[in-house]
């Protein structure tokens, strides 16, 4: 490749998801000359088949379940609701494609260069940092001063459940079905596993969560998961704690799920779906960044301080990438961040404070310590306030 046609820029962006693109944007805004490289969802995961089509089908899924109790109020349906999954995918697949059009829009708007293809970095030269691109109009190799990592993650397996789509099923699958099925175990009693699986309680699926450890929600405060807990006995949906789901065998008109219970004993569960929802894992590899040095913790993290910086000079990472809560808004914030830190302006993240909100119903939220958090810290003189809904006259 002649040595002109080498495009260079003070910042590059890999990863155009929910940290990514901000940070590419405010770079933009700052006068920065920068570029973004997204392998393959504009918007990143949580655009596309994460945070927004979930809360599409999960305001779908609570309008469902109003409308069979409308009666209760004074207004009459002629028969019970039906549900059409293809048009609730159709639709919701017009969300999607809506704000993702507003993020090209965005980046284009502030001057950022969007490259579409799969970014590697070299061993930096005397010019910057090297990436090389692949993508469907072939290769080619840019410059950088800057890099920011924004990759993102993707949903973990677990040995002997090779997600498929079809019996197997990870967060994404579970968002395209365009069935309801008969009946569904989620393996994992996570934020992911539970707001799906109180999705489909509501569309008539019979759901069991199967959870290794003895609680649900292990991040959140335990009152607040207590009410989750009681709404979830109250739809129909079976919790089983202290559960290990051991493998599973496909019958052709069923999965049948072998767990360990709490006291050592072995079961066996039928289902039309299985959903595994056991956390997520760090898109790390296959970025070049053992060739460019860059340091990960044994997870696969990558290792960052508290302005987002790696141990390779120009280098920065954010979001899912470099671990703790994985957040949209977290990755926002620290993109937002390592813009203004690349324009050379002071700032720094700030974790102590991050709200975080579980989609469930109800949903709950926290920022800060939980109650629990502050203890464990050494905080003994505590102050713990409590108001139940149901004496809130406008939440009746």
């Amino acid at each position: 490749m002649a040595e002109q046609s080498v495009q260079r820029f003070d910042a590059v962006v890999i990863g155009a998801g929910p940290g990514g693109y901000p940070a590419a944007i405010r770079l933009g805004q700052l006068k920065v000359k920068t570029c973004v490289i997204e392998r393959e969802y504009m918007g990143g995961v949580c655009l596309n088949v994460g945070c927004i089509p979930s809360k599409a089908v999960i305001h779908a899924a609570k309008m469902f379940e109003k409308l069979g109790h409308v009666q209760d109020i004074g207004i009459d349906i002629p028969g019970a609701p039906t549900l059409d999954m293809k048009k609730l995918q159709t639709w919701k697949g017009g969300v999607v494609n809506k704000l993702t059009g507003g993020v090209r829009t965005l980046l284009k708007g502030n001057g950022v260069t969007i490259i579409e293809g799969a970014a590697k970095l070299g061993k930096r030269n005397n010019d910057g940092h090297v990436i090389s691109i692949k993508s469907s109009k072939g290769e080619e190799t840019i410059i950088a001063k800057n890099i920011v990592l924004a990759t993102g993650s993707r949903p973990m397996e677990i040995p002997g459940f090779k997600v498929d789509q079809n019996r197997i099923l990870d967060s994404t699958g579970a968002l395209a079905l365009d069935t309801v099925p008969g009946r569904m175990i989620v393996i994992g009693g996570g934020y992911i596993g539970l707001e799906l699986g109180m999705v489909y309680a509501k569309f008539g699926t019979k759901v069991t969560v199967v959870e290794a450890t003895p609680g649900l929600l292990g991040t959140m405060d335990k009152d607040c998961v207590a009410v989750v807990a009681r709404k979830l006995k109250k739809m129909g949906v079976e919790v089983m704690l202290s559960t290990k789901a051991r493998g599973w065998e496909d019958k052709t008109d069923r999965a049948v799920l072998a767990v360990e219970l709490a006291d050592g004993k072995t079961a066996q569960i039928d289902t039309d779906k299985i959903l595994l929802s056991v956390g997520r894992r760090p898109n790390s590899e296959n970025l070049g960044l053992d060739l460019a040095g860059v340091t990960l913790d044994k997870r696969g993290f990558v290792v960052a301080d508290d302005q987002l910086r790696t141990n390779v000079g120009g280098i920065y990472a954010i979001g899912d990438l470099i671990g703790g809560m994985m957040l949209a808004h977290k990755a926002t914030k620290e993109g937002e961040v390592v813009a203004e830190i690349i324009a050379g302006h002071k700032a720094a993240f700030d974790v102590r404070t991050i709200p975080a909100v579980v989609f469930t119903d109800p949903e709950i939220a926290s920022t800060g310590l939980t109650e629990d958090e502050a203890k464990a810290k050494g905080h003994t003189e505590l102050k713990v306030g409590k108001f139940p809904f149901a004496a809130l006259g406008r939440a009746l």
